[in-house]
Order: C-alpha cells, then sequence, then structure tokens
C-alpha cells in the first residue's frame, strides 16, 4: 500500500478543553548519558506535543510551556464538526499538496507520514476510517478523546506541561524569558523547541507575535499570510439581508493568473455577508492571494451549471412562456439553486440578465473580481514564518543549532483535507528524533 496523507479542520461549537495537571518528571537511570539533559517546548499544539514525545521515548527531560490555559486549543477547534487527520489518497499526490515547498515537507512526511500518523493514534486507542472524500477521522470524530489519551501518555513518560507560561523573548545571556502568574522566569535549556503556530485564530495561542522576537534576533522569516481563506466582496445591504449564509452546492471554481496560470476545481462555497468563502474558494486561495497581491486583483470565474450544457441552457429558456419570469425558469426548468442565481444575480447587471442569448455564456463562465482577503484572524492556516533556507535537515536554526522550529511557524502552507495537521505532526517528530540524536552525542 503506498504512503497517504490524513489530516483536517472544521467548526462551530465548542468542545470542552483538555486540562493538564502538572507533573513532575521523572528522574530516569543514568544509563542513558542523555537523561540528563533538558530540553523546553514552547507551545503545547500537536508539533510541540509530538517533539516533545520523541524526545520522551529518547528518555530525555522533557518540560512544555504554553500560553493557554489548556494545551492543544486549536486542535480541539480543528476537531469541531470532525477531525480530518490527514487524507488517503496514492503518496505521489500527497506530496504535492504543499506548493512549492512540497520538496521540503516530503523529508518529513518520509519519516512520519499519513499511514505512520493513523498508526500513531490507533496506539493511543483510537481507531480511523477513511471518509468518502479521501478524508481520514478518528472513529467518533471528535479531538478531546485523542488528545487526552496523548496528554495521559506524555505525563506518564515523564514530559512536564506548564499552561498559562507566555514565552516573551530571549534575555541578555540567551535565556528564555517566560512569564506566568507566579512571576517572571529566566530558563536555562540545552535545547528548544518552538511550536508557535502561525498567525490565524489569535484567542486559540496562535496570535504571531513571536515572529517580532525572532526578527530582532537576526532569524530570517517571511511575514504571514492568511491562507485557506475567504475573500471581500462588496455586496449590497439588501443582498447581504437575502443571501448571506447561502451555500453554493457544486459549483466550478476557475482561477485565471496574469501570467496564464490555470486552476480550476468544483466544489461547493458560501455566499457570506462579508464576500465569498468556503471549501472551493479556501481550495484556490493561495494563487486568488499571490495574484492579488502581484497584480492588485485576481479575475475568478464560476460555472453555476457544471452538469449543463451551453445547448442545454439554450434550450430551456428557449422553452420559456411569455408569462415565465427568467429566473423562474433558471431554477425549475435547469435547477438553478437559490445561491447560485443569487451570485449570478449579485454579479451580473440587469442588462446581462435580460440578454437571453448571452445568458447561458456567462451562467457557465460568470467573472467575479476578487481583491482583498478577509483578515488573517479569520484565516484558517497561515502562510509565512521561519524560511527554510536558515534550518537544517532536522529542523533546528543554522545561526542556533540548539534552537528547533516546527509546525505553522514554518514558511510553508496547505490545502485543507489534512494535509496540514499531517505535516504538522510530521515536523514535530523529525525535529523531536534529531534534538534528541544530537543530545545522545554530545561527549559526556
Amino acid at each position: 500500500m503506498p504512503k497517504t496523507p490524513k489530516a483536517t479542520q472544521s467548526a462551530k461549537t465548542a468542545v470542552g478543553p483538555v486540562v493538564v495537571q502538572k507533573v513532575v518528571a521523572r528522574n530516569p537511570e543514568d544509563q542513558n548519558p542523555a537523561a540528563q539533559s533538558r530540553v523546553v517546548v514552547i507551545g503545547a499544539g500537536p508539533a510541540g506535543l509530538m517533539a516533545a514525545e520523541q524526545l520522551a521515548n529518547a528518555g530525555i527531560r522533557v518540560a512544555v510551556y504554553d500560553a493557554m490555559p489548556s494545551v492543544g486549543r486549536k486542535f480541539l477547534r480543528a476537531g469541531i464538526g470532525g477531525l480530518n487527520l490527514t487524507h488517503d489518497e496514492p503518496w505521489e499526490d500527497f506530496v504535492t499538496r504543499y506548493g512549492d515547498k512540497s520538496s521540503e515537507i516530503q523529508r518529513w512526511l518520509e519519516v512520519f507520514g499519513a499511514n505512520e500518523l493513523r498508526a500513531w493514534v490507533a496506539e493511543l486507542g483510537v481507531e480511523t476510517f477513511v471518509g468518502s472524500s479521501g478524508r481520514v477521522f478518528p472513529v467518533g470524530n471528535k479531538a478531546a478523546p485523542l488528545l487526552r489519551a496523548w496528554i495521559k501518555r506524555l505525563q506518564n513518560q515523564g514530559v512536564t506541561l506548564h499552561t498559562k507560561h507566555r514565552w516573551c523573548g530571549w534575555d541578555a545571556e540567551g535565556n528564555l524569558v517566560i512569564e506566568s502568574a507566579d512571576g517572571t522566569q529566566h530558563i536555562q535549556a540545552q535545547r528548544v523547541i518552538f511550536a508557535l503556530g502561525g498567525g490565524s485564530w489569535a484567542r486559540l495561542g496562535s496570535d504571531g507575535a513571536w515572529l517580532a522576537h525572532f526578527q530582532a534576533r537576526g532569524i530570517h522569516c517571511a511575514p504571514f499570510r492568511p491562507s485557506n481563506c475567504g475573500f471581500d466582496v462588496p455586496w449590497t445591504d439588501s443582498f447581504i439581508q437575502q443571501h448571506a449564509g447561502t451555500p453554493l452546492k457544486s459549483v466550478v471554481l476557475t482561477v485565471k493568473s496574469v501570467t496564464g496560470q490555470v486552476w480550476r476545481k468544483q466544489g461547493d462555497a458560501l455566499i457570506s455577508s462579508k464576500g465569498i468563502e468556503g471549501g472551493l474558494v479556501y481550495a484556490g486561495s493561495a494563487l486568488i492571494r499571490d495574484n492579488i497581491q502581484k497584480y492588485g486583483l485576481c479575475r475568478v470565474y464560476w460555472d453555476l451549471l457544471p452538469d449543463k450544457t451551453i445547448a442545454q441552457i439554450k434550450a430551456a429558456l428557449a422553452k420559456r412562456r411569455p408569462k415565465d419570469s427568467v429566473s423562474n425558469v433558471l431554477r425549475k426548468k435547469l435547477g438553478l439553486a437559490d445561491g447560485k442565481l443569487a451570485l449570478l444575480k449579485g454579479l451580473a447587471s440587469k442588462e446581462q440578465m435580460a440578454e437571453l442569448q448571452q445568458l447561458p455564456a456567462l451562467i457557465k463562465n460568470l467573472p467575479q473580481v476578487l481583491q482583498t482577503p478577509r483578515p488573517i484572524d479569520e484565516a484558517i492556516s497561515t502562510d509565512g514564518g521561519v524560511r527554510f533556507e536558515g534550518l537544517t535537515p532536522g529542523l533546528s536554526l543554522q545561526s542556533q543549532p540548539h534552537v528547533y522550529c516546527v509546525g505553522e511557524m514554518l514558511d510553508w502552507e496547505a490545502p485543507t483535507g489534512g494535509y496540514l495537521l499531517t505535516a504538522c505532526f510530521a515536523s514535530g517528530v523529525v525535529a523531536g528524533r534529531d534534538c534528541a540524536a544530537s543530545l545522545i552525542a554530545m561527549p559526556r
């Protein structure tokens, strides 16, 4: 069976936080020379916790610090509505989902890919299944049981978890500055693994505040940009009142860049009060965003009836009786659902709607100009962060080999479908194992 991928994102109800009790790290026997090493992990999301697990497996003492009151908050949020862990598809397809960073991410996935992730989840007592779209979910579709089992195992391994502890940079001696209710701590560590996330969902801990600290220290980072995001559309007030929240089911979106690049995909979207969003829009958002950034706008095209030809649409309109409105014909004879009809009327002029000879072509290729992504904090994820050029294959900084960076704080992005989460886990495995190996190899 080829290597495969698995991951998810979802949305809208609250899951209770997984509260962690602090435990005292075990004192390993001196049989392992690395046992006396001390590693600090900053950030208790999937990437940080996975790095901590690799170190604990090697018998190395690990302390994890997180600014939030409980661990894995964004992970729990991703599990609302069903935790999409990864994706089940051929390896050669899976590794292409990371755009211009595919070669870098592939190295992680060769260590810990979709199959390895599913096996790891099974070790925690949670089985997975493949949905109809190839997305992989845990049985029960919830993130909380998996996270609880994982935290219990980490604590049994001696990992110490500190919540409500915010990293605030380095002091003059290079020590980690940690703020908590107990005051300011200046912490020394032989190795540090940063897993601070990207720039979206600030209320869940990924506020991107770390970027300024890194840049001040001369660490090369790309600015954050929204990824898997929606776009602003200046709908009229009456349009918003009537159609905000209306789905666009089974439409085709085509994105054409100024350079001639064409992206085309069928799926579902959503008319929102602020613009246009939904899974199909998110899938094309990186190309749309890049074109907006470079050219000031991006033209996209909607096929509202992908299962009908222009000839079929013309034939239906030709049968229109004088008493029938164009809207009724489109709705009743062609099955143009309310959302699709709303989008057509919202983007076409009254004159275009009245031109029955031209209307079929418009329905099959409805143009829209997009100029502004929605705010970064609304995005599912972000592009930007620590550049790969400054990293070793083991994800430590070339300029500071004792410092590692993992997860979304690195400069890469991925579409929804489990790809983002899979790579976050994989980065934690790569960094954690490299960190452990470097400590074990240290002369004593």
